[in-house]
């Protein structure tokens, strides 16, 4: 796919003040300071559509950007960012649980886990909560660039092996880094077929 046109709409904390109509979205979701501001950058190729910075926490609204004026691409506020205090941690999960839930025109959920860590609790309750749910979603891999091959396979491996003692069929898993553009194309490629699927499921 390419990236024609990639811009701002809006930004807010209520789901009902979301845009109106049909198109799909694909929403980006991970921990505080897992990369998702720089992959989202790096997928549309706008450098500062979505702000990035080495504190984490900073996006606690839902942003919506619209590409190629035919899907929306949405920035999800982080969670579990402990700093952050219990009434605003509590905030933030209404935010992100009323979005993921209720908003019917999320097509997919990528779920940003940090390459370099081993499998965490909090992103494997995360994963499971969705599964639950019966919420649609993929796994992408983050600063792939920052790990030796042999200790980024073995990180993504243990993830995957611990995602197998719950799943039958693990989800899709996409490894990017935003340095080196790796996993660009693959994962817009995922989102291009998904959205020739709905095209096709309307004709």
């Amino acid at each position: 796919m390419e990236i024609k046109s990639a811009e701002y709409v809006i930004s807010n904390v209520d789901v009902r003040k979301c845009p109106e109509g049909r198109l799909p979205e694909y929403a980006f979701i991970g921990r505080s300071n897992v990369g998702k501001s720089s992959l989202i950058n790096m997928l549309t190729n706008r450098k500062g559509l979505a702000m990035t910075s080495s504190t984490p926490g900073k996006t606690l609204l839902i942003n919506h950007f619209l590409i190629n004026k035919n899907w929306y691409l949405v920035d999800l506020p982080g969670y579990g960012y402990a700093k952050r205090g219990q009434k605003g941690q509590q905030q933030i999960s209404r935010i992100i649980n009323d979005y993921i839930l209720l908003r019917e025109q999320m097509t997919c959920l990528f779920v940003l886990i940090d390459s370099r860590h081993a499998p965490m609790e909090i992103d494997l309750k995360f994963i499971t909560w969705l599964g639950e749910n019966g919420i649609p979603f993929a796994i992408v891999f983050t600063k792939a660039d920052k790990s030796g091959g042999s200790a980024l396979k073995s990180n993504i491996n243990a993830y995957l092996k611990k995602l197998q003692e719950e799943w039958e069929e693990l989800p899709p898993y996409f490894i990017t880094s935003s340095e080196t553009r790796k996993g660009r194309e693959e994962l817009l490629d995922y989102i291009s077929n998904i959205n020739q699927e709905l095209n096709k499921s309307l004709l």
